[in-house]
């Protein structure tokens, strides 16, 4: 397992070339500290397990490594089916202000069309997101106020990454932090 800064994670989720809306997630509040805990799994792909704290309004950090190489049976039941959790995506940023005006005139024909005709807020999630060029997006299990009991399953499933992740993380902390928030 290869612990690294939690962006380069997401960078790899972003740059595989998984079907964008095949990824699921689950996450919440971290176990026992500050900050929080997030799963995010393809099928093909693997699953990714991030921790994160934000050091001010600001600014996020955070640790991450690669848990598994793919969803497999005994994980599959722990992630979030389409038709029952909340939603999560993933964004590349704009190249330039010409690639921004597109992706403006997209969005808003699809909320027009959207608008204009009988949906759903899942066709209208997917289509949003496609017309962004999001890389990855999905359901996803998320608790703002705790942790989702799946979140624990995962935690317990991949118990030496999480007893890592959390050693890296609380360094991250220390070294960042200090005594500030303990």
């Amino acid at each position: 397992m290869r612990v690294r800064d939690w962006q380069d994670v997401l960078e790899d989720v972003v740059e595989s070339d998984a079907e964008p809306s095949g990824w699921r997630a689950v996450a919440g509040d971290r176990r026992g500290g500050v900050g929080e805990d997030l799963f995010v799994g393809h099928p093909t792909v693997g699953v990714f397990q991030l921790k994160t704290f934000a050091k001010n309004p600001f600014e996020v950090q955070g640790v991450g490594s690669r848990v598994a190489r793919r969803i497999d049976d005994e994980l599959e039941p722990i992630f979030p089916a389409e038709d029952e959790a909340g939603r999560f995506g993933v964004n590349r940023g704009v190249e330039d202000e010409s690639e921004a005006k597109a992706r403006a005139e997209e969005l808003e024909t699809v909320i027009e069309t959207h608008a204009d005709a009988p949906t759903t807020g899942d066709a209208l999630f997917e289509d949003v997101m496609d017309a962004l060029d999001s890389p990855a997006f999905g359901p996803m299990a998320y608790d703002m106020y705790d942790r989702p009991e799946e979140l624990d399953t995962l935690s317990e499933t991949f118990e030496e990454a999480e007893e890592v992740l959390s050693a890296e993380l609380e360094d991250l902390i220390e070294d960042d932090v200090g005594r500030g928030f303990h």
